[in-house]
């Protein structure tokens, strides 16, 4: 099905060529339902042009040889053939074809015409089947060859990204299993080192307290980093392992490592003897599972850093769910003695913490509080790119808490739902990109046209000067001013007047015409056509010499049809 812009461009291209089919028709003295036949014509091969690129050439070539009203047609429709008919051959068979076939019936239908005639003809129809014929050709195959390299492109895209997937995987694995034999055999051995410590009977209460809180850190740190290690081996969150499930029957820790394993870091702080408070406001609301993680990583991160840099400070832990957004913040109060500097620390928690908030579209703040505290905020929007999470209330316009440019998601859209491929797709290119290839798909769609354009207006100037000359000179042979008639008298030498006269061999003179007088009987006419115009448009006016026994008997001057 053609879309509505071919239709309309196609239907207006067909009512031009044939309102000038028409045209040409009258000014060729066709009669008016001759005029309207062909034009009919011309329109019906207009709209054929494309499905039967060879057979509608053909039949405009032979056309144009007895109805001038297909030249318009016969541009448009070598254009289209050349772009439409395939392999090289074919191609040149049919244009061959198109043009012997136009040229021989121009030839058959005028079977008196000179040799001078027959070559302007032959030129002018080089020029309106083979000149268009070759631009339509060139335009295709260098479309096609365009076509080919972005596909070819592609291809070495996707090939790319391939290689740089499994490089990715094998050094994600290599991690994983250093991760495993190092920091696992560690944690490993905290675990069973205070597992058997919690039972010695010569601890206190309190001290065992403390060591049972250990114990549990290290279980939990644990199963994390069997988690973070099936991450990097499969690429996607590993299953979660239930309480009461893990290995010897150690509680593995938070059910879930989202906004509902707040209350459990909040309870392991509080065993350590530091006084946690949770506040919650607004109404709750499901968060996008990546959202939900960070936000259990910003409070992770704050009670981290409030037990290194304030020990035994008061923690205050807030869940504010805004109408777009959950703020989760972690305030400790003001330090209450010196800090110990035996606390080894990476330095890079909150930039880490930063970057897994920004790719989930929210933000993260740090500092410090009015009262000698410090304070660490994340701001986390409840939907996030590509997940099925519920999206904020009716009404109410999607959050951005970043700029555009710094937007993860805004930057690769499709490779972030995983539905398309951009190298595929190239409305997912990004803009600037898109806008380049449009740009230079454009300027060289012009750049061609400017060109055939040129090569056409050079072979129609070539074609006119050559025709320009060659009439000048067949006009030269034909035609005589009145003053070379006057100046020849009856009674003088043929062979006088010969001299001073033109042949008359030439296609432009067809000979005495209709409404000629009669020859006198045994006489040698020669007939010129005058280089005044006629009286009329149909009257040609003609000079006439006759001639018996060398000697020039009448000279005549009359217009004929």
């Amino acid at each position: 099905m053609w879309p509505l812009r071919r239709i309309v461009g196609e239907s207006f291209l067909s009512l031009a060529l044939m309102l000038l089919a028409v045209g040409a028709g009258l000014a060729d003295d066709k009669t008016k339902a001759q005029a309207v036949g062909i034009g009919l014509a011309a329109g019906l091969l207009s709209l054929l042009r494309r499905g039967l690129p060879a057979s509608v050439l053909l039949a405009a070539a032979a056309g144009s040889a007895p109805f001038f009203g297909f030249a318009p047609l016969l541009l448009v429709v070598a254009w289209s053939a050349g772009r439409r008919i395939e392999g090289l051959g074919r191609a040149g068979g049919v244009f061959g074809l198109a043009y012997g076939l136009s040229l021989g019936l121009s030839v058959a239908l005028e079977p008196h015409v000179s040799f001078s005639l027959l070559a302007i003809a032959g030129m002018f129809m080089l020029v309106v089947i083979l000149v268009p014929g070759l631009a339509g050709r060139y335009w295709s195959q260098r479309r096609t060859l365009t076509d080919t390299l972005h596909e070819y492109n592609a291809q070495l895209l996707r090939e790319r990204e391939m290689i740089f997937g499994q490089a990715r995987m094998l050094e994600r694995q290599r991690i994983a299993q250093d991760m495993h034999d190092s920091l696992g055999h560690q944690l490993a051995l905290i675990a069973v080192h205070t597992g058997a410590l919690e039972v010695d009977r010569e601890l206190t209460g309190q001290q065992r307290e403390a060591v049972g809180v250990l114990r549990e850190a290290s279980v939990a740190a644990m199963h994390e980093l069997r988690d973070v290690v099936g991450v990097l081996r499969d690429g996607a969150d590993s299953p979660r392992t239930q309480p009461g499930t893990g290995t010897g029957g150690e509680d593995p820790g938070p059910a879930s490592r989202g906004v509902a394993g707040v209350e459990s870091l909040a309870e392991t702080s509080r065993r350590a003897g530091t006084p946690v408070e949770i506040r919650r406001t607004g109404e709750v609301r499901p968060l996008a599972p990546t959202a939900d993680h960070a936000a259990y990583r910003v409070v992770q991160e704050g009670l981290t850093n409030a037990h290194k840099h304030a020990p035994g400070a008061s923690i205050t832990i807030g869940l504010r769910y805004e109408p777009d957004s959950l703020v989760v913040e972690v305030a400790n109060g003001a330090v209450k003695g010196p800090v110990s500097s035996g606390v080894a620390s990476g330095g890079q928690g909150l930039t880490g913490l930063a970057e897994r908030a920004r790719l989930v579209g929210g933000m993260v703040h740090a500092g410090p509080t009015a009262e000698g505290g410090f304070r660490l905020a994340g701001v986390l929007p409840y939907t996030s790119a590509g997940e099925g999470f519920p999206s904020s209330p009716a009404g109410d316009a999607k959050p951005t808490f970043v700029a555009p440019p710094d937007d993860f998601r805004a930057q690769n859209r499709a490779g972030s739902a995983g539905d398309s491929d951009p190298v595929i797709d190239w409305n997912g290119l990004p803009k600037e990109l898109a806008k380049a290839v449009n740009r230079t798909k454009r300027g060289n769609g012009i750049a061609i046209g400017c060109g055939v354009v040129a090569l056409v207006a050079v072979v129609l100037v070539i074609a006119v000067v050559v025709a320009g000359v060659f009439l000048v000179r067949e006009a030269d042979k034909a035609m005589i001013e009145p003053g070379q008639y006057d100046a020849v008298k009856i009674g003088q030498s043929e062979a006088s007047v010969r001299d001073r006269l033109p042949d008359g061999d030439s296609f432009l003179n067809t000979g005495p015409g209709d409404g000629a007088p009669p020859e006198p009987d045994g006489a040698q006419c020669l007939t010129l056509l005058s280089t005044e115009i006629g009286s009329s448009w149909d009257a040609e006016p003609v000079f006439r010499f006759c001639f018996r026994d060398g000697k020039l008997i009448e000279k005549k001057s009359f217009e004929t049809a």
